[in-house]
């Protein structure tokens, strides 16, 4: 396939198409042409979550890729629980299903982060650079469960909700709920220059009034702390080759856990010999609050060379003024 951007342009295309990669119907959308960044969002978000991200790296001769994880979007149900090796084949999987062999440059929100890093470590080849977008993190992982017995606990709670009604009673309302939670002023209130309302409500309700989101997302979190300790084994080896940038969103509050939460950021740059950025002020949807922020740290990631002297630990830090 060649990339392009659709007819309708970047804002109102708002679906894509599907990829089988491993048997599994993916949803993608390809916009843009250039060098390819993949952009995957945290867990129960869609791929309409980057819209105002995706649209400023098209602006920049970018083709950007934007998937949905089985059981997320529109993609079709999860079958098994998430790995970091799996969805870092995922991703190499779509990537040659589009014709993009790369290298590219990948960007993974929240729990998607651990994919991209897992990525980064596995398809060094492929990866032109990382970026983190306040990203998931375990310093040590641990479960009192097994993990057979919580991937079965979220099977059946998943079915449960479903046969109840509550997606498509709750699901969108949910949905709303948990942006307006994780970003700085709601989703109704947009900052300055930031991405405004995440997603047209025909598109809401098309995702999350479905039991498939609800199932998706609870087995995918069923397996965390595992895929977290995944990522830690890899990072046992030498850190990634391509140039890291771990960007964290910061409220600009003196809270204790926020601030506690950026100095886990830093101290994991500092583990992945990355450059540290904080977007500020911005929730854990930083693609929201603070797309443009996120599209530089994309594009400036992928301009960097790896291990240059142009890649400090820390680029900044909370409380300081960002241009």
């Amino acid at each position: 396939m060649t990339p392009h951007t659709t007819a309708h342009g970047i804002g109102t295309a708002r679906t894509g198409r599907f990829v089988r990669v491993d048997g599994v119907p993916l949803h993608v959308l390809v916009e843009g042409s250039g060098p390819p960044v993949v952009l995957s969002a945290g867990l129960a978000m869609a791929w309409f979550d980057w819209d105002p991200v995706a649209a400023l790296l098209v602006a920049q001769g970018r083709t950007v890729v934007r998937f949905d994880r089985p059981g997320h979007g529109l993609s079709a149900p999860a079958t098994a629980p998430a790995t970091a090796a799996g969805e870092a084949r995922r991703i190499a999987g779509l990537l040659d299903a589009l014709g993009l062999p790369g290298p590219v440059t990948v960007a993974g929100h929240s729990i998607a982060g651990f994919h991209a890093e897992a990525f980064a470590h596995l398809y060094p080849e492929r990866t032109a650079a990382l970026v983190l977008v306040d990203t998931s993190i375990e310093e040590d992982p641990r479960t009192l469960w097994p993990a057979g017995l919580r991937t079965a606990v979220a099977r059946v709670l998943g079915r449960a909700l479903t046969a109840a009604g509550l997606p498509a009673a709750l699901g969108p309302l949910a949905r709303r709920a948990a942006v307006r939670a994780s970003r700085t002023g709601g989703c109704d209130r947009p900052l300055p220059s930031a991405g405004g309302p995440p997603a047209a409500r025909d598109l809401v309700r098309r995702c999350y009034r479905t039991g498939r989101v609800w199932r998706g997302a609870l087995l995918e979190n069923s397996r965390y702390p595992d895929t977290a300790a995944e990522v830690l084994a890899l990072r046992t080896g030498r850190p990634p080759a391509a140039p890291v940038t771990v960007l964290t969103g910061y409220d600009g509050s003196a809270g204790r856990g926020a601030l506690r939460w950026c100095e886990r950021q830093a101290e994991l740059a500092d583990r992945l010999g990355a450059r540290f950025e904080v977007a500020e002020p911005a929730g854990h949807l930083v693609m929201l609050d603070r797309p443009g922020r996120v599209a530089r740290a994309i594009l400036d990631a992928a301009e960097r060379e790896p291990g240059g002297a142009d890649q400090p630990a820390r680029a900044d830090r909370p409380g300081q003024p960002l241009a």
